[in-house]
């Protein structure tokens, strides 16, 4: 009777088929929470593709650039040279600097950011700041020239400028006003003789509104001045540009230009300092917006080497220097019309060949180096791997870039002035 009882009561011990059916469950139960927060997590961005129009103008400014530094030594014997030489100075770099705070909007201060700010514009600074200096030395057989990270040689003026603009990109996108804001400090170092030449805060300074203006401007912006009336627009503002700079020619300190001078450092009215930084801002975003109205906007032949013009800039200057120490821009041939016309050409042709892939993967390890081993792992992306049950010594290989990629905004020189 006990036996047939305890046949009828039910056994709590579950059979083998029981067990692997729990565990077939279980295991399906975490696979599909593994999956669910799998597709929680957000997918990587795509990087983002390149503007062809920046690619183009960033090319065609940084010839604008060499250009100009090989007429600076043959202007002296040709007034057209010298008025075309004014021309060019007024807007080449502004062109330069608003692009290059346009793509400085992202800059947030994040540990990326700032990684990227001291391996592309820092290290670049210190190595070429150390490399000029030395290169005179025995080129021009000057062994009294003197190195110093204080004095923007050449130039290198640019990369502290870069520096010191995009580190404090997060103050002018907090205050209410910073285009005026950035003119008046500009105004005020006009007449402040006392700033002295130390990281050339004057041109740091009065260049700021250009870079806080790309900084407020948005792709449409760009869009209304490549339209094809703004286009035939430019065209006679050019040929005023050009008669005007001609006639300014003996009646003009071209050191104004340059901006690196207070008024009275330039012999001029402390007055005369902040109504000519005024009125050269307003020539100069004109002829900006002239420049890029006639900028192509599709992949050009050249548009590839707009990715390497921060290359272009800092080693064109070895070649410039090179023939000015060597007694070169001295041939009575060269000032003449088609001896200008040849230096132009050939110049033209070297910063082309020095924005190529071949050139950038040469000097890419003091240009742009990546220098992971110099950096501390991101504590705050560090913990979002673990969160995310990524592998955190992955980050320790490439810190930092996964979190910048498919970012808008290219924070190279040159890109920063580069890209």
């Amino acid at each position: 009777m006990f036996h047939a009882a305890s046949s009828l009561v039910p056994s709590t011990r579950s059979s083998p088929n029981q067990n692997d059916q729990h565990d077939q469950e279980g295991r399906r139960g975490r696979h599909d929470r593994s999956r669910d927060r799998s597709a929680e997590r957000p997918a990587p961005r795509p990087p983002a593709r390149r503007d062809a129009f920046f690619d183009n103008a960033k090319y065609l400014a940084i010839v604008l650039v060499a250009v100009g530094h090989a007429w600076e030594p043959l202007k002296g014997d040709s007034r057209v040279l010298q008025a075309a030489y004014m021309f060019v100075y007024t807007f080449h770099m502004p062109a330069f600097i608003v692009i290059s705070g346009f793509f400085s909007r992202s800059f947030d201060g994040s540990p990326a950011r700032l990684k990227r700010l001291i391996t592309g514009v820092a290290v670049p600074y210190v190595v070429f700041e150390t490399a000029y200096p030395v290169f005179r030395r025995y080129v021009d057989h000057n062994p009294a020239q003197e190195i110093s990270l204080l004095d923007p040689w050449y130039l290198t003026w640019f990369l502290v400028a870069l520096f010191v603009w995009r580190l404090t990109t997060p103050v002018w996108k907090l205050v209410r006003h910073p285009l005026p804001l950035a003119l008046g400090l500009a105004m005020l170092a006009t007449v402040t003789p006392a700033i002295g030449d130390d990281l050339d805060l004057q041109r740091v300074l009065q260049f700021l509104p250009f870079f806080v203006l790309g900084l407020c401007l948005k792709p449409e912006h760009f869009r209304l001045v490549r339209r094809r009336r703004v286009r035939i627009a430019a065209v006679p503002v050019f040929a005023f540009a050009l008669a005007f700079a001609y006639w300014a020619v003996p009646r003009m300190n071209v050191s104004w230009l340059y901006h690196r001078d207070s008024a009275q450092e330039l012999g001029a009215p402390w007055w005369a300092g902040p109504v000519m930084q005024l009125a050269l801002f307003g020539c100069s975003l004109l002829l900006t917006a002239c420049f890029l109205s006639w900028v192509p906007g599709r992949t050009m032949w050249f548009t590839v080497l707009g990715a390497g013009t921060l290359y272009g800039y800092l080693l064109h200057g070895f070649l410039i220097k090179t023939a000015d120490y060597r007694g070169w821009f001295a041939h009575p041939s060269l000032h003449r019309p088609l001896g200008e016309i040849a230096v132009t050409v050939a110049v033209a042709a070297a910063v082309t060949l020095l924005c190529t892939p071949p050139v950038r993967r040469v000097f890419r390890f003091v240009i742009e180096p990546k220098m992971e081993w110099a950096f501390k792992p991101d504590a705050a992306l560090l913990a979002r791997e673990r969160e995310n049950g990524e592998k955190p010594a992955r980050l320790e290989k490439g810190d930092g870039r996964r979190e910048s990629r498919g970012r808008a905004g290219d924070e190279k020189v040159a890109g920063g002035v580069g890209g």
